[in-house]
């Protein structure tokens, strides 16, 4: 003997089963409207740079080229950071990039091996890149 579940039950009315699926879509809609805002803000930085080359100079210098692209009339500062043979931090240049190559001196306390682009931040751009 077969059942109707509904007559025994009762089932959901009409205006519920449109309520959730209006629900739905408003839900989905605002979360594929932020995931497309998130993805072309943060595709899109104000400063970006990269460290091209570095050469150790002396015991106490290590000279560095860092392009850097600047988005029109953004000022940025950008960070480099060097580094001994025993991976301690031996030096920290902070410096104000211009748009494209920007060549600059890091000083150390002792001879560097390597030098880390730390990156550049903006007034707008907390997150360096």
């Amino acid at each position: 003997m077969t059942t109707d579940l509904s007559q025994r039950y009762g089932a959901p009315s009409r205006w519920q089963r449109w309520t959730v699926i209006a629900v739905a879509v408003i839900v989905v809609g605002t979360a594929l409207v932020w995931l497309a805002w998130a993805t072309v803000f943060h595709s899109t930085p104000d400063a970006k740079s990269e460290l091209i080359r570095f050469d150790v100079v002396d015991a106490h210098s290590t000279r560095a080229t860092v392009q850097v692209d600047l988005a029109d009339g953004v000022e940025a500062t950008c960070r480099l950071r060097a580094f001994a043979e025993d991976h301690m931090p031996v030096g920290e240049l902070a410096f104000t990039p211009v748009d494209g190559d920007n060549e600059v001196v890091v000083r150390t306390e002792r001879q560097a091996t390597s030098i880390e682009n730390l990156g550049c931040t903006t007034p707008d751009q907390k997150r360096p890149r």
